[in-house]
């Protein structure tokens, strides 16, 4: 379908930052139409949700450990989401003027990390909690990591607010944390737990970079090797449902006018380019073009 085709054309072309609030919508949109259908066929409707949000109890954590992954890209609610989505892209582009999009990725799952174990260890080990059920959902504590990423390390940069005009980032990010601090009683004291686990974690990270050591290096790591990997897969999938062998498929390949024989210069400086774009920001930040030439280069060394 050309909507699907167009979809999927805007998120390989998109940057890291957009890439990951298309999952957050492409997320929001199966939640609701699940919902949806459950309710249609007498199904237990909150089942969706269960399989996607953080437990409170050890044992259900245990039984869904996935969700400590999937519920940092997941929301339910309509305003929930579009205030994260607007949250993330205005200081998710603030936090790309200083670090590669790869740091940013990294950050939001580290945040969201962050989040859950603050929200975790408090409803199991403080006792105004104790015997208190509780969830999480939402990219609040990984959002929220970026944002005082970026005002511990750039404290004095400057943005423009509405009706209030310039203000430092370090003021954006001083408020955000007091209004957590002072929300506990609001109903939400849970949410707002996991908000500061995702501000100490980007502080964490900040101060981190700023003595040159980047603490999410190990989570790119894993990013980078599942991608390949599940790329690598789709790959073969496609050659074998056309009916041929994929190695016999490989073998056969020709390189084209703009992938020259491996000796050449203009086929190396390609190859050295592409290299270092992975170095600089990742195998996600490769176009299914450089993709394509990277894979068949391999296959003839």
């Amino acid at each position: 379908m050309a909507i699907i085709d167009d979809l999927k054309t805007r998120y390989s072309q998109g940057s890291m930052l957009m890439r990951f609030i298309y999952i957050n919508i492409a997320v929001f949109v199966v939640l609701h139409v699940l919902t949806l259908v459950f309710l249609l066929l007498g199904i237990d409707t909150q089942w969706p949700l269960r399989m996607v949000e953080v437990p409170t109890a050890w044992q259900q954590l245990l039984r869904r450990p996935w969700t400590l992954l999937t519920y940092m890209f997941a929301h339910y609610e309509l305003l929930h989401i579009l205030f994260n989505m607007l949250w993330l892209y205005w200081l998710g582009r603030i936090f790309l003027e200083f670090f590669m999009p790869r740091q940013l990725g990294g950050l939001y799952v580290l945040g969201g990390l962050g989040g859950a174990a603050f929200f975790v260890l408090a409803y199991n080990l403080l006792p105004h909690f104790a015997g208190q059920p509780g969830l999480l959902l939402g990219a609040s504590a990984s959002v929220i990591a970026i944002v005082v990423a970026a005002a511990v390390y750039a404290p004095h940069y400057k943005i423009g607010l509405l009706f209030i005009g310039d203000i430092s980032l370090k003021w954006v990010a001083i408020i955000t944390v007091g209004i957590d601090l002072l929300s506990f009683d609001t109903g939400n004291a849970g949410g707002h737990i996991a908000h500061l686990g995702g501000a100490f974690t980007g502080a964490l990270w900040a101060l981190n970079i700023k003595r040159g050591h980047d603490i999410t290096n190990p989570i790119n790591a894993v990013i980078d090797m599942v991608v390949g990997t599940v790329r690598h897969l789709a790959r073969h999938k496609g050659k074998d449902a056309a009916g041929a062998p994929a190695a016999q498929d490989v073998s056969s390949q020709r390189p084209s006018a703009s992938q020259k024989p491996k000796g050449s210069t203009a086929y190396e400086e390609r190859l050295d380019q592409i290299l270092a774009k992975i170095k600089q920001s990742g195998y996600t930040a490769l176009t299914d073009d450089e993709k394509d030439f990277l894979f068949n280069a391999s296959r003839k060394r």
